[in-house]
């Protein structure tokens, strides 16, 4: 995977937020992929005709009901001071701290961390709210999340 610096992503303000600050150590643990490793990485887990969550068609994955079999809300936890990620998502995802994980808002931005500096860093990820997909490197589980402050967790074929 080929990154770019995390001071030349567009969005990087995210994880400077004054009144959610990401410790240095995270930061340098939060790398935005390059465009072309985006794009590949996109099309091997998650579609390869949709560039976004809004787009997907009838044969990608995500599109398709039966993959997101537990929904609930991540707004109220969000809103809340409490640092902790949904509980549902706490029940069902087992990941070990380490595994690497992909935050995907589209095609073009993917941000590659690991579970623990997301399980700490979520509010964060989640100012951009339009249907972007967590997955983890070779995990089958999913996670989306919708800008009416629901997510759903599912898994890939």
């Amino acid at each position: 995977m080929n990154y770019i610096d995390l001071s030349e992503y567009r969005n990087a303000w995210v994880f400077r937020h004054k009144d959610m600050p990401v410790s240095s150590e995270d930061l340098a643990q939060i790398k935005p992929l390059s465009e072309s490793s985006a794009i590949q990485l996109w099309r091997q887990r998650i579609s390869k005709e949709s560039d976004h969550p809004a787009e997907w068609e009838r044969g990608d994955w995500a599109a398709n009901e039966d993959a997101w079999p537990h929904k609930a809300l991540w707004q109220k936890t969000w809103d809340s001071a409490s640092p902790d990620l949904p509980e549902l998502i706490l029940e069902q995802i087992d990941w070990a701290d380490n595994v690497t994980v992909f935050f995907c808002y589209d095609s073009y931005k993917i941000i590659e961390t690991n579970w623990a500096v997301f399980k700490r860093n979520w509010k964060n990820f989640l100012f951009f709210d339009d249907g972007p997909l967590l997955i983890a490197r070779k995990k089958k589980q999913a996670i989306q999340f919708f800008q009416n402050g629901s997510f759903a967790i599912g898994a890939m074929p």
